[in-house]
């Protein structure tokens, strides 16, 4: 068990912030799907403002989950690793993403093949996370810690 070095009380930031940026992204794909289908230029323009939100979401969830990787170790360090490698290569989509929409028209395939890639690219990453929390229990006090620290405080 290694629990995260940034956290609220016993409760680690990186996973409460996560959330923000992956939701903004699904749903701005959700938007480009529907602005491909209806063409309603307000699609357009939302998937546009949850992206740019969604990266800077992503950015400030990346400082507490730098705090938890740094000094990772072993299998749960080589997929943090990875799942920090894959993060960051999402946001660099979802911010060429965010740009590429200032720059093509509105008949471009381009930020809805983006929006795509970013999404896996979060998706596996994500797959990522969960193997360190509930395969090599990153993050967790198991019970047994924590009977032992009440017994200590006996």
């Amino acid at each position: 068990m290694a629990l995260s070095g940034a956290r609220l009380g016993k409760h680690p930031i990186h996973p409460m912030l996560v959330v923000i940026p992956l939701g903004l992204w699904v749903t701005a794909l959700v938007f480009d799907i529907v602005y491909a289908v209806t063409g309603n230029p307000s699609m357009r323009m939302a998937a546009f403002w949850n992206i740019g939100a969604g990266v800077v979401g992503a950015l400030l969830a990346a400082i507490p989950g730098f705090v938890d990787w740094y000094g990772m170790t072993g299998r749960a360090g080589r997929l943090a690793t990875y799942h920090m490698l894959l993060n960051l290569g999402a946001v660099a989509v979802f911010a060429v993403n965010w740009f590429v929409r200032t720059r093509v028209g509105p008949d471009s395939p381009w930020p809805l093949i983006l929006s795509v890639v970013g999404v896996i690219g979060v998706g596996i990453s994500g797959w990522l996370g969960g193997e360190l929390v509930y395969v090599e229990r990153v993050g967790v006090e198991e019970e047994e810690d924590r009977r032992a620290k009440g017994r200590r405080a006996a």
